[in-house]
This record gives C-alpha cells, sequence and structure tokens, in this order.
C-alpha cells in the first residue's frame, strides 16, 4: 500500500492566478443565507486581517493574487467567487439572485474586460464560482453546477454554450449549503471532495459516478466549512475550524493548511469564497 506521505511526496502544485477583494467594507447589513445575522457584530479589522493573511498565503504558494477594488454598499464584495466563473480564457459573468448583491457584477465585468478577458453576460441568475466548479483532467474537462437555491438551472446550459464544456447539474437540497462551493470542492485537477448528504439523491449518485475516489465529508466537516477551500493539487488552504477534514484530505495524500477566517463565516464564506480562479 502506497502511504499518505508518499503520495503527498509525488503531488506537484500548480501555480494559479486568483482574484481577490479585501473586506473593507465587510458587514452584515442584511440576511440572506442562513449564516448571516445583522444582530452579530462585526469586526471589520479583524476580517481585514484574516484576509490578507489568506492573500499572503497564497502569494507564499507560488501564486498570482490580482485585487479587485471594493465598493460603498456592497459589504459581500470580499466573496469575490461568486462575480464570474472562468475557463480557457472566457469568463461567464454573474447575476445575482439578491438585489443587494445585483451591482458587484458590474465591478467584476469592468474588471475582467479591462484585464483583456472575453466576457460574457448572463442571461440567467447564476453566482460565479458559487455554484460553478471547475475539474479539467475529469472526463476530459468538466464543469460541475449547483442550483436549488441560488443558480438556476437554465444558467448550466447556458454555461455549457460559453464554454464548449459539459457541465454535470446538481440539486443542492440543504439550505445550509446554500452554494455549490459549501458541499462541493474540486481537491486536484482530476478530482473532488464534497458533502454527500448536501445533494438530492439522484446527484449523490451522479457525484458516486463521476468521482468514485472522492473525499467524502462528514455533515462535521461541511458545517466547519471544510469544503470551502483552495487546492492547487498539493497544498489545500481550509479553516482552521475543519480540523477533520484537514485529517481527511492529509490522509487522501494532500498538504492541508488551516487558516482562520472566523469573521468572514459570519457572512456565510471562508477560503474559497473569497477567491475566484483566473482559469486562461
Amino acid at each position: 500500500m502506497i502511504s499518505a506521505d508518499s503520495v503527498r511526496d509525488l503531488r506537484v502544485s500548480r501555480p494559479r492566478e486568483y482574484l481577490m477583494c479585501p473586506p473593507e467594507r465587510f458587514a452584515v447589513a442584511y440576511s440572506i443565507n442562513p449564516w448571516m445575522d445583522p444582530a452579530a457584530p462585526v469586526d471589520t479589522d479583524r476580517a481585514l486581517a484574516q484576509w490578507t493573511g489568506l492573500r499572503d498565503l497564497l502569494v507564499e504558494l507560488g501564486h498570482t493574487v490580482y485585487t479587485l477594488a471594493p465598493l460603498p454598499e456592497l459589504p459581500d464584495m470580499v466573496f469575490a467567487a461568486n462575480g464570474a466563473f472562468s475557463v480557457d480564457g472566457t469568463v461567464f459573468g454573474a447575476r445575482f439572485r439578491y438585489p443587494q448583491r445585483t451591482a458587484e457584477a458590474g465591478a467584476h465585468e469592468r474588471w475582467y474586460t479591462a484585464s483583456g478577458w472575453r466576457y460574457v453576460p448572463a442571461a440567467h441568475v447564476n453566482e460565479g464560482e458559487g455554484d460553478f466548479a471547475y475539474v479539467p483532467a475529469a472526463h476530459g474537462g468538466v464543469v460541475l453546477a449547483g442550483y436549488g437555491y441560488r443558480t438556476e438551472p437554465p444558467a448550466h446550459a447556458e454555461a455549457q454554450e460559453v464554454f464548449g464544456r459539459p457541465v454535470v447539474s446538481l440539486r443542492l437540497t440543504d439550505p445550509r449549503f446554500y452554494h455549490l462551493d459549501t458541499a462541493l470542492a474540486a481537491i486536484s485537477d482530476d478530482n473532488v471532495a464534497y458533502y454527500p448528504d448536501a445533494f438530492s439523491p439522484a446527484s449523490r449518485r451522479v457525484l458516486a459516478e463521476l468521482f468514485p475516489d472522492a473525499v467524502l465529508a462528514d455533515e462535521a466537516d461541511a458545517l466547519a466549512f471544510g469544503l470551502n477551500l483552495v487546492s492547487d493539487n498539493k497544498h489545500v488552504v481550509l479553516p482552521a475550524e475543519a480540523a477533520g477534514m484537514a485529517a481527511k484530505l492529509g490522509a487522501a495524500g494532500y498538504a492541508p493548511i488551516p487558516v482562520d477566517l472566523g469573521e468572514l463565516k459570519k457572512g456565510g464564506g471562508s477560503v474559497k469564497c473569497c477567491i475566484a480562479e483566473l482559469r486562461a
């Protein structure tokens, strides 16, 4: 049997490019997911310090991080993953479900367009990488797409036309896991981790068929936002609270790196929510 240490030694990290937005305007001023409580105090300085630590860690790991400037009256812009979804140099824009976040889409469009990306606006409601994940070396390159709470199923067909990649629709059934990226993550170019009970029985069967070697999370892992992670094929950055998930990933041969994003969790997000991957 090959040990987890041996697998870890064989894994090679792949440098990535990311877009992030500092939480200088972060607040919980409204509630649009089960994690948000406007009555709970939020420490914006602490949130910014935690975010800065995450950004600096990504740079230390060899990744490139671009910054999107936060705008007034948009406290959720720190969750940059929700603003778009990119594959092969094309960006599929977000169209937010809730009016409190609508203007974020325009800020992302301006950044991507100014940066030279091919930007395609959305006709249907979708929340970017919140509900889309790309697994480039699985099944020729497949997009996994969540629906049930935020993104509309017609947006999945729209994304397939935009990217020319197969899109697999997965129905989320637990409101605590309102975005796909709270219930599933790409942990390498050919594999995922996910929490089965966040999905409908049919979607669980599809995931089991597509990813028989997936790392499976339990409820405690998912509630700790242990699937809201970012991986470079070797290093997996995830919330420090998700110790159980870190152990599972370590046993599978990955190198988990815990970070504290507890202040940002008050807005219903963690590591992945803060990071949009730029796939040129």
